[in-house]
Formats: structure tokens, C-alpha cells, sequence
């Protein structure tokens, strides 16, 4: 016993103190791709690469819609890979959680030259997203409880998710906890790509919890049904099935991009925004 608190005291504060300050990230972290559209000269290769359909290309005649969906990206920064021109770069910022689906989609018009390069005419800022009611801020704000649910996904989501219950990120410092049952909880942190076998499953659960409540889709799977896409198997992401009010993009999101999405949710980053 005396050597476990030796141990303790050595190891000090171990929590990191995100959302308070920057986020420590390891130097080889993958964030969300970073898109230069104007000095973009061909998004084809970055399209024909991306394996989720992330990244898509639509030509009229001499003219080129560019679409990047962050919903459906899930960091595998091949778009950069196929690049040489720098316009695409693996960034670092996770911090991209919104309460629109509209919000995680960029675009962009261009012109073609004789030779396919392409010139950028118009770029088109992502929609602003709907906000969430300022009952749910009074009612929620202070103290939230959290059912999980995984409606089908690979569990690279639930690994991080379980991430936030550790020493080091300590979820429950801002007074958030997971329960086990739907009746107890304020609000549903949904993974995966809604499987056939889950959608009654989330439904029912959707209605056991008590209102006010509040729906996060978390991962590419959760907002577009990601590499599972929609098919025989999968309804796609979970706004298909149930209400969402904050999307968390990623695959999987980390730790400090799930608290991110959580308190925006409950409006406990306005002054950060």
C-alpha cells in the first residue's frame, strides 16, 4: 500500500487540463485534412483516392464542383499523399464538432483550362448550423449523464470513448457521467453506422430517454455511415433514424474531440467560440 502511494505522489496531476488550454497532441497526430480550394489545381487524384467518398468532383462542360464532407472523412490523408501541389495537408485540429450536418461540408466552383487544371471561381462557406435551445443550456449546462450506445461500429469509437472515464482526460471533473440505462440519461452518444439489426434498438432507446434530451453522432460512421456507407446492411448515419444535435467527426474522434462535441452540446464552450 505505502509503495502505491509512493507511486502516486511521484506521478503528480496526470489530467489534462483541455478545454482550459491547448490540447497536448502527440508530434505524429492525424488530424482533419486542411484544403488550400483556391490554389487547388486538380482535386480529381485526391477524389479517385479517397476510400470513403469523402472528397467529389462533378464536371459541366468547363466547369468543376469541388465537395469536401468532412462527415464522411476518416483521416487517412491519402488526399494529401496524391497532392504534390501542397493545397492538401494533414492538419492537426480536432476540434470540428457542429450542430448542423450542412456545417462539416465545404465546397467549391472552379473553371478548366484546355489541359483539366482547374481555377477557383467561388468559395462556398459551410452553412451556419441551428442552435441549440437555450432550456436545454439552463436544464443540461452544469451536470450531464450519458448513455452510449453502438448501433453497429467497429469499435475504434468505444475505445476512445472509454479513453474519457481515465485519469487523464476525467470526464466526470465537469460533473459528466455514463449511465447504464436510457431513463436515467439526458443524453445518447451514438456510434457506428446503424445497422438493420439496431434501428428498432435506437429508436426504443431514443424514446426511453427522458426529454430534454440530446443525440451526438459520433465518427464518420455516425454522420454518413462512413466506409459502411448505406446498403442492405446499414440505414447510414444516425440522423436517418433518430434526431441528432451535435455531429463529432472522425474515425474515431479522440478523447479531447468527443469532450469537445459533449460541451458544446450542453453550451459550456461559448466563450471559447
Amino acid at each position: 500500500m505505502f509503495k502505491i502511494l509512493q507511486k502516486t505522489l511521484r506521478a503528480g496531476t496526470v489530467t489534462q487540463p483541455y478545454p482550459e488550454t491547448a490540447a497536448s497532441l502527440a508530434s505524429g497526430f492525424r488530424g482533419l485534412p486542411e484544403f488550400d480550394l483556391e490554389n487547388w489545381r486538380d482535386a480529381r487524384p485526391a477524389a479517385d483516392a479517397c476510400p470513403s467518398g469523402a472528397i467529389a468532383v462533378t464536371d459541366a462542360g468547363r466547369f468543376r464542383t469541388v465537395t469536401v464532407d468532412y462527415g464522411r472523412c476518416i483521416l487517412c490523408g491519402e488526399c494529401a499523399a496524391v497532392t504534390p501541389e501542397g493545397a492538401v495537408r494533414v492538419g492537426r485540429n480536432f476540434e470540428a464538432a457542429a450542430t448542423d450536418r450542412k456545417a462539416l461540408v465545404i465546397s467549391a466552383q472552379y473553371t478548366l483550362d484546355a489541359e483539366g487544371r482547374q481555377t477557383c471561381l467561388v468559395r462556398a462557406a459551410p452553412e451556419i448550423g441551428r442552435q441549440l435551445t437555450r432550456q436545454i443550456h439552463r436544464i443540461l449546462g452544469r451536470s450531464l449523464a450519458i448513455r452510449e450506445v453502438d448501433a453497429g461500429s467497429c469499435n475504434g469509437c468505444e475505445l476512445e470513448i472509454v479513453a474519457l472515464n481515465n485519469s487523464v482526460h476525467d470526464i466526470e471533473r465537469f460533473g459528466i457521467h455514463f449511465v447504464a440505462s436510457p431513463r436515467h440519461a439526458d443524453m445518447l452518444l451514438v456510434t457506428g453506422p446503424v445497422t438493420r439489426n439496431m434501428e428498432l434498438a435506437l429508436r426504443k432507446t431514443y424514446d426511453a430517454t427522458p426529454d430534454p434530451k440530446l443525440v451526438v453522432a459520433v465518427g464518420a460512421c455516425g454522420i454518413s455511415g462512413g466506409i459502411f456507407g448505406t446498403n442492405y446492411a446499414t440505414r447510414g448515419g444516425v440522423d436517418q433514424v433518430i434526431p441528432v444535435d451535435v455531429y463529432i467527426p472522425g474515425c474515431p474522434p479522440r478523447p479531447e474531440a468527443l469532450l469537445f462535441g459533449i460541451l458544446m452540446a450542453v453550451g459550456r464552450l461559448r466563450n471559447r467560440q
